[in-house]
């Protein structure tokens, strides 16, 4: 039979052990909010360097202190997903790049090369680029339907496509 001094002993332990593991939780969760803060930074300072827009020209056009957008950039803000937004158009880039690389949509299935050329081509409007990112992710999610059959129908079977490139299309598939 336990005192009642043993029980409270136990009873402090099991609560310190609770605490330092939600503090070891909280403190992975901190981390990876910044390499998130520092991705999307990153990502706008490429873009923002592409575009050959300076800093001071971007935060104009977007709305946004000069300091503020710096501080994005730096990965030491996280910016609301309005503000993104008004980033993305003062680039003329899709806000839903800029969502994917914040962490506030989900990424696109595909070539992430083939999804940045497609948002990057200044030739397409808005409209066009989602329509063909539409299209690819759906072609893309096809495909790996099939050869997830094919390798159940036939293991070892099913061709390797460098960079997870989707093959071009097969007649017979298509007519299917």
């Amino acid at each position: 039979m336990q005192t009642p001094g043993e029980f409270v002993s136990g009873q402090v332990r099991s609560v310190r052990e609770k605490v330092d593991q939600l503090a070891e939780t909280v403190a992975a969760e901190a981390q990876q909010v910044s390499a998130v803060r520092s991705q999307v930074g990153e990502y706008i300072r490429e873009q923002r360097s592409a575009a050959r827009v300076s800093l001071r020209e971007l935060a104009r056009t977007a709305g946004v202190s000069n300091p503020y957008l710096s501080q994005v950039e730096r990965g030491l803000r996280k910016p609301s997903a309005e503000i993104l937004a008004a980033i993305a158009r003062g680039l003329k880039i899709s806000a839903e790049s800029l969502y994917e690389q914040a962490g506030i949509l989900d990424r696109r299935a595909g070539n992430p090369d083939t999804v940045a050329a497609i948002r990057s081509d200044e030739h397409l409007s808005e409209r066009h680029r989602a329509v063909l990112l539409e299209l690819y992710e759906t072609y893309v999610r096809e495909h790996a339907a099939a050869r997830g059959t094919a390798a159940a129908d036939a293991p070892g079977t099913t061709q390797d496509h460098s960079a997870g490139e989707p093959p071009a299309p097969h007649p017979s598939k298509e007519s299917a």
